[in-house]
């Protein structure tokens, strides 16, 4: 396998564990809702607006998930039939173009178009990513002397982790190193 598809079914891999919320080894709506929640209390000062563009976009993902891939209709989707899903992004590219817009702009309340470390930080550690690799990924984003990065970096760098053809990449710090 290259280099590249590995990079991409490892970052898949991690993506699938985190986005089981409630740790049952499945994929299902609940999820979703309580993704969204963890998300949403990181960004209580945040509009309206964009609050209900992350729930929507967290929805929509739920929901291109079961139609693409549940197969047996059970409400369920399982970590093969997911990794399969995220890295073809005929599939999964909008979905994951709306969830990056939506989550980067949640790190941006006051409308500057820079999102500061701490907020970066509380909104990635919402969806269940470790610290130390958060940090390295904000890092690996160039911040300012003020330490913010763009938000159009942050939303650029959430399309490239789900490109199959991408290593290399800012976000292969979110992955914990294997042994």
């Amino acid at each position: 396998m290259a280099y590249e598809a590995q990079e991409a079914h490892r970052r898949a891999a991690l993506v699938f564990t985190l986005f089981d919320a409630n740790g049952n080894g499945v994929l299902d709506a609940g999820d979703f809702d309580l993704m969204t929640e963890r998300v949403l209390a990181v960004a209580e000062d945040s509009s309206g607006a964009d609050r209900q563009a992350l729930s929507d976009s967290l929805r929509r993902y739920w929901e291109s998930l079961l139609a693409a891939l549940d197969a047996n209709g059970d409400g369920v989707i399982s970590s093969e039939e997911f990794s399969g899903f995220v890295l073809n992004t005929e599939l999964f590219g909008p979905t994951a173009s709306a969830f990056a817009d939506a989550l980067a702009t949640l790190g941006d309340p006051d409308g500057d178009g820079l999102i500061e470390r701490p907020r970066f930080v509380g909104l990635m550690s919402a969806i269940g990513f470790e610290k130390p690799n958060i940090e390295a990924l904000f890092d690996a984003f160039g911040p300012d002397g003020r330490d913010r990065i763009p938000v159009s970096t942050w939303a650029d760098g959430i399309r490239d982790y789900y490109c199959p053809d991408k290593a290399g990449i800012p976000g292969d710090h979110l992955v914990p190193a294997t042994a």
